[in-house]
């Protein structure tokens, strides 16, 4: 698929891989429009960026709801909606570990935004001769990581939820669902997590960039390939090692 002279909403854009992303889409001679939940943070970066900056915070269905009208008065010619928009919290599963509640906003943001924020842009997206919808997930959609446990839960769901999306719009629309899967990524969310340690987001925007034009729909950025050989040889050594010292 082309992705050039294209209009392009990223979600969870005012930095690290949702920037990288718009950054490089707007170099390749995109229209690009971000949206994110800090308000500060979204107008530095559509500053920064040259671009349209809305405020939307996807665990608010009302946010979702005022975006998309938004987008069909401002932009009837959108054609590429990049899910990116993520939140994950750093703990482990027990006693008094809160993960109800951690569980519950994080599918808010990770499962319940893109999948709402998706269908209600559909109408606008089966009107276009190239289109598609881009879900940004993770290499925990194999197998969870201990310290990061209902955040895998989101990514998993995710990643169902983009091959079933996949699978139906093939039916009776042009409508192509990619799903880039990064490794690590080194970004201000991750610095509690050895994301120092992690890939750039600029890959993770190349590499989506590539895997598009390719017509890829699984594409998997720094470790997340050789993780996903891993787990289909041996699920269980292979989730065992992925989460060796933690």
């Amino acid at each position: 698929m082309n992705i050039q002279n294209k209009t392009v909403l990223v979600t969870g854009a005012g930095s690290g891989i949702g920037y990288a992303i718009a950054q490089l889409l707007k170099d390749k001679g995109n229209k690009v429009i971000i949206a994110g939940r800090n308000v500060a943070k979204i107008k530095r970066a559509g500053e920064a960026l040259g671009v349209p900056a809305l405020v939307c915070d996807v665990s608010k269905e009302s946010d979702i709801r005022a975006l998309v009208e938004r987008i069909k008065i401002e932009y009837p010619d959108l054609s590429v909606l990049v899910n990116n928009a993520g939140v994950a919290n750093l703990y482990k599963l027990g006693e008094d570990a809160g993960a109800f509640e951690k569980a519950s906003y994080e599918f808010q943001v990770n499962y319940f935004g893109p999948v709402l924020l998706t269908e209600l842009l559909l109408p606008i997206l089966k009107n276009k001769t190239e289109a598609c919808i881009i879900n940004i997930t993770s290499n925990v959609t194999f197998h969870p990581i201990v310290v990061l446990p209902t955040y895998s839960d989101t990514k998993a769901a995710l990643h169902s939820h983009t091959v079933a999306l996949r699978l139906g719009l093939a039916k009776d629309t042009g409508i192509k669902v990619f799903e880039v899967m990064p490794s690590l990524v080194d970004t201000e969310a991750t610095k509690d997590m050895g994301g120092a340690n992690g890939i750039q987001p600029r890959e993770v925007a190349e590499d989506l960039v590539a895997g598009i034009q390719n017509n890829q729909y699984e594409i998997y950025v720094g470790e997340t390939a050789q993780q996903r050989d891993a787990y289909f040889k041996n699920p269980i050594e292979a989730t065992v090692n992925f989460n060796k010292g933690l």
